[in-house]
């Protein structure tokens, strides 16, 4: 064996093992894509953002992300975009924003990521070359991984008015199609809903729509769109609450709850107007009173909540809320029970007669019940309403739960939160549970 052979071959294994440790590591950036986002220039993305981006990539479903102002959710996904144009090159994207300079600006951003070095690393890995950008306008972009026998561009920008019949794409991607002018015109509000609509009609079979935005008013095209997740800036952790109160003071009310609370109610309707308080100390809720609002079918709640009064009269919080009957949520209940060591837990006996507290006592949970005979609004706009500049959330509390209460108004549809909490007041005052 010649000396050049022997070279060879101990020169292979490390080549495969280079190539193996890159591929490995793009991998593990792929689930970290907050990592490539803050290397492309979004210093400020924490794994918030790589949830988001994450879902805008891998998801299977159709996806609404409503997100506060200042979330970098379009910052996202710009980033989403342009790893979907490496890893799935092979299907077309097209964006719609409100306007055409809107669009433009999207596509200056996924341009700039594009050329970055994270992604031209990316793309050789994955291709064995480097992403470039063949072509470029302010209204499409295409790379050389993209081969369309149609002549389409990969990524097509268009304003929410511009004509899309005819049109067609994998991924159909709507960003903030919704704003002030809706919120000021019917006639906007209807045009945007019809255009949403013919949405449906222009993406491939088996193909996504992803929507981002905030909701401006109660009959928008938010209506229309499925699956919503939203974060509010209250549980984002990006806006310090010293800088929530600034901004407070520089808008109309219902402006900011719009941009940051998302919320759609004017501020005369709203009930608890100051925002929520939060402790991550869980200890404060040790051996403390557990209260169930159960729902039995319908379209209620099933609510949980957990308090304790401290000696200096903060009523510490922890809720939990489940669009299901309470039959199907014990195991979660009792968890939560365990979990914070409560030494009881109590439920009304109106509408089952006594039969949740013996099926609590059979999982070894001591239960009472009472008989509720408090109108519910009059107990929320008395006990929680007065106690709620003392009360504090735990973290983790369910934003849902949170959101019924800070949403709550007395034409509110669903209460099953406030009036679990608002009980729970009741109890700290009375320090009884006779339904009084």
């Amino acid at each position: 064996m010649s000396a050049n052979t022997k070279t060879t071959m101990k020169t292979k294994p490390k080549c495969k093992a280079r190539k193996v440790s890159a591929e490995n590591a793009v991998k593990e950036m792929l689930k970290h894509p907050e990592q490539i986002g803050i290397q492309v220039g979004f210093k400020d993305m924490t794994a918030l953002h790589g949830k988001w981006i994450r879902e805008i990539v891998f998801g299977t479903d159709d996806y609404t992300l409503q997100a506060h102002r200042g979330s970098y959710k379009s910052s996202s996904l710009a980033v989403g975009i342009g790893l979907i144009m490496i890893l799935d090159p092979t299907h077309n994207i097209i964006f719609l924003r409100k306007s055409d300079n809107d669009v433009a600006e999207m596509l200056r951003m996924v341009s700039k990521i594009l050329r970055s070095q994270i992604m031209n690393d990316i793309s050789m890995v994955i291709h064995g070359m480097p992403v470039e950008i063949i072509t470029e306008s302010v209204d499409q972009i295409s790379t050389n991984l993209w081969n369309s026998p149609m002549g389409a561009p990969q990524l097509l920008g268009l304003g929410i008015k511009s004509s899309i019949t005819g049109k067609h794409a994998q991924y159909v991607i709507t960003d903030d199609i919704c704003n002030i002018q809706d919120y000021q015109s019917s006639a906007e509000r209807e045009h945007t809903k019809m255009q949403y609509d013919e949405l449906q009609n222009i993406r491939n079979r088996g193909g996504r729509i992803i929507n981002l935005g905030t909701p401006w008013h109660k009959k928008d095209v938010f209506r229309k769109m499925p699956n919503i997740h939203r974060y509010d800036c209250y549980h984002t952790g990006l806006i310090s609450p010293e800088q929530l109160a600034k901004l407070q003071k520089t808008m109309a009310p219902r402006f900011f709850a719009a941009n940051y609370e998302l919320k759609l109610l004017s501020s005369s309707e709203l009930v608890f107007t100051d925002p929520p308080q939060f402790t991550d100390d869980e200890g404060m809720l040790l051996e403390g009173e557990c209260h169930v609002d159960a729902a039995y079918g319908g379209a209620d709640y099933t609510a949980l909540t957990i308090g304790k009064i401290a000696p200096d009269g903060i009523i510490y919080l922890y809720g939990r809320l489940w669009h299901k009957d309470v039959q199907l949520v014990l195991p979660q209940i009792v968890e939560e029970f365990n979990r914070f060591q409560c030494w009881r837990l109590s439920c009304e006996d109106n509408a089952d007669r006594g039969f949740l507290k013996q099926t609590l006592f059979k999982m070894d949970i001591w239960a009472s019940d009472y008989h509720e005979c408090q109108n519910k609004k009059i107990k929320i706009l008395t006990y929680l309403r007065k106690c709620w500049s003392k009360i504090v959330f735990i973290q983790g509390t369910d934003p849902a739960y949170i959101r019924q209460i800070t949403d709550y108004t007395e034409n509110a549809e669903h209460d099953d939160a406030p009036d679990s909490a608002a009980t729970m007041c009741r109890f700290f005052e009375t320090y009884r549970w006779d339904g009084h």
